[in-house]
């Protein structure tokens, strides 16, 4: 019997090394690819939607907006159309701060916002990931902006986080969807800010793209308009797959296809956080 607790304890310590032993880079790829979604507006598409992963976060989507006309940045780091060129200090000022080395602030759709929450040894494993990815050499368009924009600033990424307590569900689930900006789509958005105070989950939101038209659902824990009477299981399924409840498949930007990555710790966490959002009608 002892021996066979020795043996358990061996095998839960071997685990615990392995989940230290993981690098900063990757780490890097793990946030990049699963919540943060980079991918969803850095890589391009190709005529029938699908990435074009030869082409990886080599700039992407556009956006054409009333207040300003921009297409996602090549961040790989080629010298001369992407990032090769910038310090590490350059990258985490962009992520949390939305401003270039050259001083140009980038357009809000950048969730910058959000990634001010970020931890300090994920922005060091983000900025290792993306010095290490392969460089693409591919200009796009400079940036056109028609008014003077600012995101509006989100509540929880003013709350830091230690590493240490990423062991608590909530704050572990709090801190994805924060870092996945899950609230910039699913929020109202009225006079070019996002209603955070009133309507934070309410979603409602609608986005115009080569799927079409989606809109933004309500995952508030209120049980006739969000998501208070859905099962963890149908929740897990939107996330990771992208099918809704009634079964039907629902549309990008969800960025389902790379919340499929994320570990089984991460959906738990993050449905344990959803459950506690308010509920909206």
């Amino acid at each position: 019997m002892k021996r066979l607790e020795l043996l358990v304890a061996v095998a839960l310590i071997a685990q615990v090394s392995l989940a230290w032993a993981e690098t900063p880079v990757e780490r890097g790829a793990y946030l990049t690819s699963s919540i943060m979604a980079c991918g969803n507006c850095h890589t391009p598409r190709g005529p029938d939607g699908a990435p074009q992963m030869d082409k990886q976060f080599s700039g992407g989507m556009r956006f054409d907006t009333p207040g300003f006309d921009v297409t996602a940045s090549n961040i790989t780091p080629d010298a001369e159309t992407g990032i090769g060129a910038w310090s590490e200090a350059d990258i985490r000022k962009l992520l949390t701060t939305g401003t270039r080395p050259n001083g140009v602030q980038v357009a809000p759709i950048m969730p910058y916002n959000f990634y001010q929450g970020l931890t300090s040894s994920d922005l060091d494993a983000i900025t290792a990931y993306l010095k290490s990815i392969p460089a693409v050499k591919n200009q796009v368009p400079g940036p056109v902006y028609k008014t003077h924009l600012l995101p509006t600033p989100y509540p929880d990424a003013q709350k830091p986080v230690t590493d240490a307590a990423m062991s608590d569900p909530l704050v572990r689930g709090r801190y994805l969807a924060t870092i996945g900006h899950c609230m910039e789509c699913h929020t109202p958005l009225a006079q070019g800010r996002l209603q955070f105070d009133t309507g934070m989950g309410k979603g409602g939101r609608q986005f115009d793209g080569p799927w079409g038209i989606s809109t933004s659902a309500n995952i508030t824990s209120s049980k006739v308009s969000g998501i208070g009477n859905v099962s963890d299981a149908d929740i897990k399924r939107a996330i990771t797959e992208g099918i809704a409840r009634d079964g039907h498949r629902m549309k990008p930007p969800m960025g389902y296809s790379a919340y499929a990555r994320l570990s089984e710790q991460d959906v738990n966490a993050l449905v344990a956080w959803l459950r506690t959002v308010p509920p909206i009608e």
